[in-house]
């Protein structure tokens, strides 16, 4: 068993990279520990609750106890399946904002400033506006990536965004094209009705090559001979050559985990598992980072929303449409409508989110909340805090443990209060009088600061947007897990390409910046010129100093 390049996970980022890389002509295989994603279950999006509770598909982790939320320990579900967690997302289509990825650039990760990702993002998709309007010249035509828009037929999804410039906000065409700030529609990796994941994208395709070729097994380390990576060491005994590289695509979770066992981290922490130290590098499962969000529920006055698909029947009903035809309401994630906004004056850009669903439903689908009813996640992008994943033993089977640390500074809960506060006034608006009953989730009884922290603190859920465990960075920053080319510093031939990379997490959900990271990772692979840097100039609101909307 020997390859070029041998990638470890077949994620959204490991699946890019294969079909680049077999493109190229080089010689490639993929280790996934998963299984198939065959099955409905996957591919309709409106089951999107489901792959994410079936141990099947999922590593099924959770976070050691949350010492600022009450010892809660939160779900962390990452893929285990081909496609990774982009066959189990919600798939939510956001590329980030371009000052996030100014930011990578001053923080060390030298050619990762927007004008050097928004060429990739544009290679990787085929994006379709439904006719819908949005900004093409911002957009790709002919990648294997497809983005689409939902049908957005129901009245909420129009009402959310009329609400938003009752508010003063901004709309926006195309949160993924110039200007991110503002309400309008939500973009996901659906197409013709089906979940497009990195699977169905880049995988498939990469497989139908001779020299690309993909096999099952849990990788236990990085096989390293005098600083040299040299292949992997599988569960099992059997060892894989890498005759170029291996590339870790493992996640934010399994990716630090697996350099750790490989000798690859903090020295002291690799010592007292009996681990020796191969490259002391301190970075390696530190700088942990996550979105957290709340739902806000209203009781709706009218019968029009998802609840009345909620019974057996109808799920059924819309199942077999969905099997048959590949259309319905089988066919969307139902996220259809979008904003961004900045949270206060003197944010230069939006540091909150809203994905707004026409019913009342935890994302795991499972409780409905009694009868018709709507609601907006929402949370801050941009928190403060910062966790870790360590490792609970040397044995390869264990967990790693994963400690988040969220809402460990003030500034946390100041931001919820503050997100809260405003979804309120977004759903007081006119546009929303016709729909609105009561409100379900805080309710109106919670009003105060205290009774605010305290309904946040039993209630924020993670939206399953961990990364930054292997930081891309200058050589000469202690943190810095890999370089600006994803090599990792201090061992030749092996590289990381995920987001695990990340130095700071971005705007909005993680699956699509995942995907680039694999896409422009696999030029820095093939000793590629980068494309050429853009000179489009992203929208940033005039005011910002002095003006919160």
């Amino acid at each position: 068993m020997e390859a070029d390049y041998v990638i470890v996970g077949a994620g959204s980022a490991g699946c890019a990279m294969a079909y680049r890389l077999a493109e190229a002509g080089k010689d490639v295989l993929v280790i996934e520990h998963g299984g198939t994603d065959a099955g409905p279950f996957i591919q309709m999006p409106a089951a999107l609750s489901y792959p994410m509770n079936m141990k099947r598909y999922d590593w099924g982790y959770t976070s050691e106890p949350e010492p600022h939320l009450g010892g809660r320990k939160l779900a962390c579900p990452r893929g285990k399946v081909i496609g990774g967690s982009s066959s189990i997302n919600g798939m939510v289509y956001v590329r980030g904002h371009a000052k996030d990825f100014d930011h990578w650039a001053e923080s060390g990760a030298d050619g990762w400033a927007y004008a050097d990702v928004l060429p990739y993002y544009k290679r990787m998709e085929t994006w379709d506006d439904g006719g819908h309007g949005g900004d093409p010249e911002w957009r790709g035509t002919d990648g294997p990536l497809h983005v689409t828009r939902g049908p957005r037929e129901n009245p909420l999804f129009k009402a959310f965004v009329e609400a938003g410039k009752q508010a003063g906000y901004e709309a926006t065409d195309d949160y993924n094209g110039q200007k991110q700030e503002g309400f309008g529609p939500m973009e996901q990796t659906v197409h013709k009705g089906r979940r497009w994941s990195a699977a169905n994208a880049y995988l498939r395709p990469a497989l139908k090559r001779e020299n690309c070729k993909l096999i099952n097994g849990l990788v236990e380390k990085v096989v390293i001979e005098d600083g040299q990576a040299t292949g992997v060491a599988l569960a099992g005994g059997q060892v894989v050559k890498a005759r170029q590289e291996v590339i870790l695509a493992a996640s934010s979770i399994n990716s630090p985990k697996i350099l750790m066992l490989s000798g690859i981290g903090p020295a002291a922490h690799l010592a007292e598992h009996g681990i020796e130290v191969v490259a002391d590098r301190p970075g390696v499962g530190q700088n942990l980072q996550d979105h957290l969000e709340l739902y806000l529920q209203m009781a709706a006055s009218q019968p029009i929303t998802l609840y009345k698909h909620w019974n057996l029947f109808s799920k059924a009903m819309i199942g077999a449409q969905w099997l048959f035809t590949k259309t319905g309401m089988g066919a969307s994630n139902q996220f259809e409508s979008a904003a961004f906004i900045r949270s206060k004056p003197g944010v230069d850009y939006p540091d909150i989110q809203y994905h707004f669903l026409p019913i009342a439903v935890r994302y795991d689908g499972k409780v409905a909340a009694e009868g018709h009813g709507f609601q907006a996640h929402t949370g801050p992008m941009r928190s403060v805090s910062r966790g870790s994943v360590t490792l609970r033993s040397k044995n390869p089977q264990d967990d790693p443990k994963i400690l988040f640390n969220y809402m460990s500074d003030p500034s946390d809960w100041e931001d919820f209060r503050r997100c809260i506060r405003l979804t309120r006034e977004i759903f007081a608006q006119n546009a929303f009088k016709p729909y609105v009953k009561h409100e379900i989730q805080p309710g109106d009884a919670v009003q105060s600061d205290d009774e605010l922290d305290a309904f946040i603190a039993e209630h924020v859920e993670s939206a399953y947007h961990p990364c930054g465990t292997c930081k891309m960075g200058r050589r000469d920053d202690p943190m810095a897990v890999v370089d600006a080319q994803g090599q990792v510093i201090g061992v030749d031939g092996l590289r990381v390409a995920d987001s695990s990379i990340f130095p700071r997490i971005t705007n909005g959900n993680l699956n699509g910046p995942s995907i680039m990271v694999g896409e422009k990772m696999s030029d820095h692979v093939l000793g590629r010129d980068p494309l050429p840097r853009a000179n489009d100039q992203p929208w940033i609101h005039p005011d910002w100093e002095t003006e919160q909307r």
